[in-house]
């Protein structure tokens, strides 16, 4: 019975060499489309403001003075306004003109006819309406925290007026 031949010498080995080297490139595409993949998702995402601000209280009315730092859009702004350690029952949305638990009318980038821009040197202020719960009594703390995209920006602390 004949023996089937084995081929040896350089033609023998060309398969192998040809699929090696397909299975490397595969692989290496694959890897670097992967990590290609991770580093666009890695990209620093925008920095937060920052901003000072100083809040200042006359009987009912708070007022937030924009005391430096970047810009701000009051849009992008959540406040929580706290008298005595307790959240007020309706917080402002702002920008507002009316809005439930406050006096109409806002100053300011607060209000939404108004530049919704807020920069440095510049006020703005809400009034409690009687209907909001806890109300600003002399002598109490009254705390307003600025948030944006739910990070705090700031936290500024003041004794309620007369």
């Amino acid at each position: 019975m004949a023996r089937p031949s084995r081929r040896r010498g350089p033609l023998a080995r060309a398969n192998a060499s040809v699929v090696g080297v397909a299975v490397l490139v595969a692989a290496a595409v694959a890897l670097s489309a992967t990590v290609a993949s991770a580093a666009f998702a890695l990209t620093p995402a925008e920095p937060a403001p920052v901003a000072a601000v100083d809040v200042s209280v006359s009987g009912a009315t708070v007022t937030l003075t924009h005391a430096g730092g970047d810009a701000l859009d009051v849009r992008t702004l959540r406040v929580v306004v706290a008298v005595d350690g307790t959240p007020l029952r309706h917080q402002p949305s702002v920008p507002f003109f009316a809005q439930r638990g406050f006096r109409s009318g806002p100053t300011g980038p607060f209000n939404s006819a108004a530049d919704p821009r807020w920069t440095a040197g510049e006020t703005a202020s809400f009034a409690l309406a009687g209907t909001n719960r806890p109300q600003i009594e002399p002598g109490t703390s009254v705390e307003v925290t600025v948030y944006r995209d739910g990070r705090r920006l700031v936290t500024a602390t003041v004794s309620g007026g007369a």
